[in-house]
């Protein structure tokens, strides 16, 4: 979950709130603004001006006035902070890492500074470098509650759960009622399977009417995981229920779904606009004679929690594939730039693939002559801008019965963007799944492209057979290490909401889940009907 600051206006990211939740499980924005004192009305004037662009996401506007002010005013550590951000967002690795130290260097007793870094960390998916600096940020005070929270996020995350319960242990010692604590120690309660004594620390905390914003609402999702495991079915809904309406109260959700509606609507005119023949024109006008060479790539995507991740961590485990949870490299890199000119000459076109493969191949490490896997459920949607720019893709759509996905996605506390307000009510799940799914249903109708649906319930039912036909789909020989997908899965971060899931062997309890919750969907059963229907579900 994202660390963020909340008030009845759009949910803007930020870690500046010293009271905004500390067990942020899939890092931070990027946008850290924190004020700083006996600075001239000159400087302060500049300092505002830089900002403004930092929280428009302006980046490169951004930049040369945080170079300017560090010019002007080496010594304060909040500007390198900041300047670190915008390093960051720009992908500019080694120069923020160079500002965040220069700002630590400059203050090392300052616990919410260095916290503050330790979560751009987090957003770069650099844990080490996370857990380091949440480990001096406590050393630093020895009462601070924030920074050893975090930190038992970070092992929580890599199933360290014994390191994690000794921090949050000690965050009790320091005060017993705080709010973040009690939430943790439930939470590592359910991870070991305690679940009666999870149940009794969330309905104890419910009943304290935490006044921590987050843990007032995730301590509902929490306990609605744990009737849910205990066959509570009816008290599990009323349990969301309790919580996504917190979550509205706090968040203009409203323009989150204008926003996603108006974006979901533009994907779909242009992917039906397209003729089925669209592909052999696009490979007449880009021969793959002028493409420039790339390492083989495959997507995997389909709708959310239709077993993504599953998949994605059989084919990981496979020594001659780089499986990538979730890149930014699409969204952040890709999709922009596609969309900020009309020209998709072959010069221009080459140039996404280059810009691409260099920050797909940054989030995987050294991938040197390996496949890459960019798993991303979502970015579906706009298949076609894939295939326009790498017309060599493979494509693999993860299949799983509609409302089992429908229900996974409902029960999912994760942060709000405009993708998931859509998770707040079933009926906008139920849109949601429509409108990624419409897409895809009308783009495997195209000539001339490799792709392949494979089910989660097949999965689940043989792994070995199904991940052997996928494996073979992208070229390659099934491996036996994909059989043991969990032993490696535990050995590294991983930042889809589900990392929990594939660390044992896989299982059959959430097939046909929404049976148990069948009165709760109908009002959306006959929207997924078609999507049943279509991909062979009864």
């Amino acid at each position: 979950m994202r660390t963020a600051s909340f008030g009845k206006k759009m949910w803007r990211p930020s870690v500046s709130d010293d009271k905004s939740f500390a067990c942020a499980r899939s890092g931070v924005a990027g946008l850290c603004v924190i004020r700083q004192r006996n600075m001239s009305t000159h400087f302060q004037r500049k300092l505002d001006e830089a900002r403004r662009y930092l929280l428009s996401q302006e980046f490169a506007e951004a930049l040369p006035r945080y170079e300017s002010l560090i010019r002007q005013n080496p010594g304060v550590p909040a500007v390198w902070l900041e300047y670190g951000n915008v390093a960051a967002r720009l992908r500019r690795t080694e120069l923020a890492e160079r500002a965040w130290s220069k700002a630590i260097e400059l203050n090392p007793r300052d616990t919410e500074l260095i916290s503050l870094v330790g979560h751009q960390y987090q957003a770069l998916r650099k844990p080490v470098a996370a857990r380091a600096c949440f480990a001096q940020a406590a050393a630093a005070d020895p009462r601070s509650i924030n920074p050893r929270i975090s930190l038992a996020v970070l092992l929580e995350q890599t199933h360290q759960l014994d390191k994690a319960r000794c921090l949050v242990e000690e965050c009790l010692a320091l005060e017993p009622r705080d709010d973040q604590a009690r939430y943790f120690a439930a939470v590592l309660d359910r991870r070991e399977q305690k679940l009666e004594q999870a149940e009794r620390r969330l309905r104890d905390l419910i009943r304290s009417e935490p006044k921590h914003p987050y843990v007032r609402y995730a301590c509902r999702y929490e306990l609605a995981q744990v009737l849910d495991r205990t066959g509570r079915y009816s008290e599990a809904m009323d349990s969301l229920a309790e919580a996504k309406a917190m979550v509205r109260a706090l968040t203009d959700t409203e323009a989150f779904l204008k926003s996603y509606d108006q974006s979901a609507q533009a994907a779909s005119r242009f992917a039906k606009a397209l003729p089925k023949d669209t592909l052999h024109a696009w490979a007449k006008s880009f021969p793959e004679r002028n493409r420039e060479p790339i390492p083989r790539l495959a997507l995997l995507g389909g709708h959310p929690r239709s077993g993504t991740t599953l998949l994605e961590e059989v084919l990981d485990a496979h020594p001659g594939v780089a499986a990538l949870d979730e890149p930014t490299a699409f969204l952040q890199v890709l999709q922009p730039a596609f969309y900020r000119s009309n020209n998709h000459s072959t010069a221009v076109l080459n140039g996404l693939r280059r810009c691409y493969i260099d920050a797909l191949c940054q989030e995987a490490g050294a991938p040197a002559g390996r496949l890459l896997v960019d798993k991303n459920p979502s970015p579906t949607a706009r298949l076609p801008v894939w295939l326009k720019v790498f017309p060599e893709l493979r494509v693999l759509v993860a299949l799983r019965d509609p409302r089992d996905v429908a229900l996974s996605c409902y029960f999912q506390n994760i942060p709000l963007n405009t993708t998931n307000v859509n998770f707040l009510s079933l009926e906008r799940v139920a849109k949601h799944y429509s409108d990624l799914m419409d897409i895809w249903l009308t783009v495997r109708e195209w000539e001339g492209f490799a792709w392949l649906e494979t089910r989660y319930e097949s999965l689940v039912a043989n792994l070995e057979e199904e991940g052997r036909r996928v494996t073979t789909f992208l070229g390659l020989a099934w491996h036996p290490a994909q059989k043991q997908f969990h032993e490696k899965s535990r050995q590294k971060q991983l930042y889809s909401p589900t990392y929990q899931d594939v660390t044992t062997p896989v299982y059959t309890r959430s097939l046909g889940r929404w049976r148990a919750y069948e009165e709760h969907l109908s009002p959306i059963l006959p929207a997924l009907d078609r999507f049943c229907r279509a991909f062979g579900y009864e």
